[in-house]
């Protein structure tokens, strides 16, 4: 089921999460997955490798399935319910694709992500001036229907009053990471842009 030491140097590998198993299905040794990848059919297509987060062992999809929605595999030497449960919470990360070939295909990881300064869009809907600094990313949350961008506020923004009379201060926002609402990210120049609807972001 998992090859340990298959590689010389693990940690030299960059790895990138694909999946998390969760319950066994049936008694054959397929589980279900949470997917945190955007090519769950070429990640667990029949002999594709998947690694443990520090890369030292080896797991090979022998088949996959989708069922309402949900992927099904199963790895290799997993035989049995009993083995299948055994993988119940386990994280399997894969290789990551060559940068180049990323950027052609206008595709990130999230640690491309974090870091970049959130501007407002030349081009955005709420009238909001061309440029104006919204935040920093401070991190990429990946939940079943969509990534999310966690922007730590340049400004931070009063929205309320807590039933204590405390002000409600918000210093970070979520973004969808979705192209309509990220229309460019520039990597070299160390930014993205945000085209939000209104109320998305507080204060604007």
């Amino acid at each position: 089921m998992a090859d340990q030491n298959m590689h010389e140097n693990p940690q030299q590998r960059e790895l990138l999460r694909v999946c998390r198993i969760g319950r066994a299905q049936g008694m054959k040794g397929e589980v279900t997955v949470q997917v945190f990848t955007d090519e769950p059919e070429w990640r667990f297509e029949p002999g594709s490798e998947l690694f443990s987060r520090n890369g030292e062992q080896r797991y090979v999809v022998e088949r996959s399935r989708t069922f309402k929605n949900r992927w099904i595999i199963k790895l290799e030497g997993c035989d049995d319910r009993n083995a299948s449960e055994a993988l119940n919470g386990t994280e399997l990360y894969g290789e990551a694709d060559d940068p180049e070939d990323m950027l052609e295909a206008d595709e990130w990881y999230p640690k491309d992500l974090i870091g970049l300064e959130a501007r407002m869009d030349e081009e955005n809907e709420i009238g909001a001036p061309a440029g104006k600094p919204i935040g920093t990313v401070v991190d990429v949350i990946d939940s079943p229907a969509q990534s999310l961008l966690k922007i730590r506020l340049t400004e931070p923004v009063e929205t309320g009053t807590a039933s204590d009379g405390t002000p409600i201060v918000e210093k970070t926002t979520l973004v969808p990471f979705v192209d309509e609402l990220v229309p460019l990210i520039d990597l070299e120049e160390g930014y993205l842009t945000l085209d939000p609807p209104g109320g998305l972001i507080p204060g604007l």
